[in-house]
């Protein structure tokens, strides 16, 4: 804070406008002005002054949000002796403000558990806090509120207190676990039917199951456990406190997935849950929707925890096939949002009994299956009065796509062409209504792909039904037909005789509003597979694809046709392609000229980027098999559309999105003819760096990466490439070196560094012996700390493969050179690297790229073990050896140990253990 510390009337200005000016930029100003508060050390000293006041709920929640803030990301700005001090205060403002807010309360346990965690000096909090607050009966709230956050708190993200702290304190916490658990059973024998205190105990307890640290065999014989379960058979429990109870059951179960471990318990827990059917019809019939989810909510977290139970004795002791009985009552159930919760469940069994593979185990779960098949068809039939097409977007859609990825996942246990055959039947033997028909094709949808298409004949007999459907049928029948048709591609591959009746089918869908996008998506998916036999058809599709806007097709259904289209004109005779691709090709082109020509009277051209998308996927998927010495068939005709695209990029070279579109498009021409696109390399190259200097889209350094992979093994093209290297540097140097420049630019780190292994990959010689080198190595070495997955991806990437072309000897006549000028870049850069990457590892960094870093490091390592054990070393020396609380972050031992293990192994695999096992004492 500019100026000094606030005076209290000026933050509680601030606070109250907050909360409450009634113009918006006064807020915004009150919350920049608050936030800058929160970051400075006066926070510490306002917040506590605020409490102690305690003016009103908006000043005293704003302080105690602040008091967690500033523990939980500054606790290292206070001196180890004002710790005792900070608790004191802590539990007197709580003490103090018990009856002003909960919100308030919370806020204050999450400070008083974040400060706990940390202050390694407080030992046994929990006993300490339970000894001085448990006789008072109106102290009870905010003591179970601590003890419930607490044990939440314990791998909390924000708190970064180190394996080996919290280590201690799950010892710390599990050691008293039996007080909390005493003190809460008592809280509710004391208080005698008090809901909000049955609500608040139940939350305690499940937050104790969470942390996994509850001992099974005293809770088995529990008086809790029983008072849980009584509240969830009574059927006038209310809504919040069934919530509650149910959640902790949950938590319950969820803690004894090891069954064999937590024998009792878990006896204890499966026979209380399977009382609670009757519960569940019960709560049915009175239409409460709230406890029919809660129920199944705890029916499916049983059979999660005794799935391997159920799989290994089935029908035995645990293994008790009611529990999936209760799941299919569920299914049952008219509200569909009922049924989702078990999804989870049902995907894991079918994965767990693919693996075992049993043919007798698939006995005994086909029945279960077949039923909850049979409910699933049902739950996606429309609304009988439903209009139109179903739709893919709202809530029912979405279920529907799962439950289509769903019958996909189990189907093989009650096989897919018996499933198939027999929804079949229903069709053809039954005459149901439009509904059902609908539901009942769409699962014929999910699974005709599994179903084997050699010499079927009922797919065949439903292929020849499909395309015979009357147009006086629903909508939304025609509409899912459609894509059962689609994905039936296979089928018609097999039997070209079908290939006629199946597009004119489609091609009558293609003509209507609400069938179009289907009809398109289809003949996409018939030109992907029976690429050969469409090519007779090509006029057809070409005929489309220049009338492509008449049709009421979604921009994905247009770019999908073409797509198709593409991937059939490259299967024609060579000398015909060029031409076909100039006419596929020519309406795009000629709208593009069209808008460039237009001079709109705002200055701003019309948006290009359909006609750039376009044409971008027929050159991506127009791949013609080419012999060695003939003249693509494409070359041609992306010459004559260069100017266009040129000057398209010109007209929008401020737009960054219309720029990626360019971009995107050219980098499919260049990849559709490789070397054959050698004479746009110095225009396209000269406008890119030009482009560039003034508006740096990163696109540009992407698109210079795919000229470096097609041209860089040329030797006539290395210099330019790295003139062109050089020249797209400068400014993307100036961009990052701005103020938080990587973490605002991940995506010109992300490019700049492709760009750069590019090189590595296709002429290090090049790269390595020029003199913008040691700067793309030291801004390397400043993003390796960057937290983007794909940015920090591309950076680590590059210093791997860099390192990795003076290690591999591929007996290439560069290979001595190239290792000479890596051992002078490592000379130069390898303390500072090894010393970034284990800064960055153990601070910085996700535990999803310790793998990346551990390639790096085993680079290193290769290259010259005994320097980088030096460099290691001095890297480990500078990590900090305890934490502000006075927690031991890591030991001595824990260091020599860590750096054995790196400098002795034998693989890469054995480093990134390593590194995981050690940056856990940092996080």
């Amino acid at each position: 804070m500019e100026g000094g510390k606030p005076n209290l009337a000026l933050v509680y200005q601030a606070v109250q406008a907050l909360y409450h000016d009634p113009d918006p930029a006064g807020k915004e100003r009150a919350s920049v002005w608050l936030g800058e508060l929160q970051r400075s050390m006066y926070a510490w000293e306002i917040s506590d002054q605020l409490l102690q006041l305690k003016q009103d709920v908006e000043s005293c929640y704003f302080a105690a949000q602040t008091m967690k803030m500033k523990i939980q990301t500054s606790f290292y700005e206070l001196p180890p002796e004002t710790h005792n001090a900070l608790r004191d205060s802590l539990l007197t403002h709580i003490q103090n403000l018990k009856d002003l807010s909960p919100i308030i309360v919370t806020q204050l346990a999450l400070a008083i558990a974040d400060l706990a965690l940390q202050m390694a000096s407080w030992k046994g909090c929990v006993h300490t806090l339970i000894e001085k607050y448990n006789n008072d009966i109106s102290s009870m709230p905010f003591l179970i509120e601590i003890l419930t956050v607490l044990p939440e708190e314990v791998h909390s993200r924000s708190l970064r207190i180190g394996a080996n702290r919290r280590t201690e304190i799950i010892e710390d916490l599990a050691y008293y676990s039996s007080t909390v658990v005493t003190l809460l059973t008592t809280c509710v024998e004391k208080t005698g039917n008090d809901e909000k205190m049955f609500i608040k105990v139940f939350r305690c307890l499940g937050s104790w199951f969470n942390l996994g640290v509850l001992d099974s065999n005293f809770m088995a014989g529990n008086q809790l456990l029983m008072v849980l379960f009584q509240v969830l058979q009574r059927d006038e429990t209310s809504t919040n406190l069934h919530e509650a109870a149910s959640d902790c059951v949950c938590s319950a179960l969820y803690a004894i997935e090891n069954v064999d471990t937590n024998m009792a318990l878990a006896l204890q827990l499966f026979q209380g849950v399977l009382t609670l059917e009757t519960a569940y019809h019960m709560a049915v019939a009175r239409e409460d929707l709230d406890k029919v989810l809660n129920y199944c909510r705890i029916f499916t977290e049983l059979c999660e925890t005794f799935l391997e139970t159920t799989v290994r004795s089935p029908g035995q002791g645990m293994g008790d096939l009611r529990t999936l009985e209760l799941l299919l009552i569920c299914a049952g159930h008219p509200q569909y949002e009922v049924v989702e919760i078990s999804f989870n469940f049902w995907y894991r069994l079918g994965e767990h009994l693919y693996k075992i593979n049993d043919a007798a185990l698939h006995t005994i779960f086909r029945p279960y299956i077949q039923r909850l098949l049979h409910c699933l068809a049902r739950h996606c039939q429309l609304d009988p009065d439903h209009e139109g097409i179903p739709e893919d977007t709202d809530d029912f859609g979405e279920f529907r796509m799962r439950v289509s990825d769903l019958v996909k996942d189990v189907i093989f246990l009650v096989g897919s062409m018996e499933c198939f055959s027999q929804l079949y039947s229903t069709l053809k033997e039954g005459n149901p209504s439009w509904e059902v028909t609908e539901a009942v094709l769409f699962i014929m949808a999910a699974i005709a792909k599994s179903v084997d298409p050699e010499n079927n004949p009922t797919l065949s007999e439903v292929l020849q039904q499909v395309v015979l459907l009357p147009e006086s049928v629903h909508m939304a029948v025609r509409y899912t037909s459609i894509e059962l048709v689609g994905e039936m591609s296979e089928v018609v591959d097999r039997n070209p005789r079908f290939l006629d009746p199946v597009l004119n089918y489609l091609m009558k869908g293609l003509r209507e509003k609400p069938l179009a996008s289907a009809a398109a998506k289809a003949i996409h998916n018939i030109c992907s597979v029976c690429r050969d036999h469409m090519a007779q058809h090509f006029q057809g599709l070409l005929d489309i694809a220049r009338s492509l806007d008449s049709f009421a097709l979604s921009t994905e259904a247009a770019v999908g046709l073409l797509k198709g289209t593409a991937l059939v004109l490259a299967r024609l005779p060579l000398e015909k392609i060029a031409e076909c691709l100039s006419d596929l090709c020519a309406v795009q082109v000629l709208a593009l000229k069209k808008l460039l020509a237009e001079d709109s009277p705002n200055g701003k051209s019309a948006d290009p980027t359909v006609w750039l998308d376009r044409l971008a996927v027929i050159f991506r998927h127009t791949n013609p098999i080419v012999e060695n010495g003939q003249t693509h068939p494409c070359q041609k005709v992306i010459q004559e559309i260069w100017p266009v695209l040129s000057e398209t990029l010109n007209t929008h070279q401020a737009d960054n999105r219309i720029v990626e579109r360019c971009c995107r498009c050219l980098r499919f021409a260049v990849r559709c003819v490789g070397k054959g696109s050698a004479s746009l390399l110095q225009p396209l190259v000269t406008q890119m760096v030009s482009v560039y200097q003034v508006y740096p889209h990163s696109c540009f350094l992407y698109l210079g990466s795919i000229l470096v992979d097609e041209y860089g093994m040329e030797e006539g093209c290395r210099q330019g490439l790295l003139d062109m290297l050089q020249a797209l540097c400068m400014p993307t140097f100036q961009l990052l070196e701005q103020q938080n420049g990587l973490r605002n630019h991940p995506d010109t780190v992300d490019d700049l560094f492709r760009l750069a292994t590019r090189f590595v990959q296709r002429s290090p010689v090049t790269l390595l012996s020029s003199s913008i080198i040691v700067h793309i190595i030291q801004c390397a070495i400043a993003a390796t700390s960057l937290d983007h997955r794909d940015a920090n991806c591309s950076v680590m990437k590059f210093v791997r493969d860099l390192i990795h072309t003076g290690v591999a000897n591929d007996h290439e006549e560069d290979f001595e050179v190239r290792k000479q000028l890596i051992g002078q870049a490592m000379e130069q850069h390898g303390q500072q690297l090894v010393t970034q990457l284990m800064h960055s590892c153990c601070f910085c960094l996700p535990p999803y790229t310790l793998p990346d870093v551990a390639e790096v490091l085993w680079e290193v390592m290769v290259f010259d073990r005994p320097t980088f054990c030096r460099w290691l070393e001095s890297a480990l020396k500078g990590l900090p050896k305890e934490t502000s609380g006075g927690a031991v972050t890591v030991t001595h031992k824990q260091l020599t140990d860590f750096h054995k293990q790196v400098t002795s192994a034998e693989e890469c695999k054995q480093v990134c253990w390593a590194i995981r096992e050690f940056t856990r004492l940092f996080r």
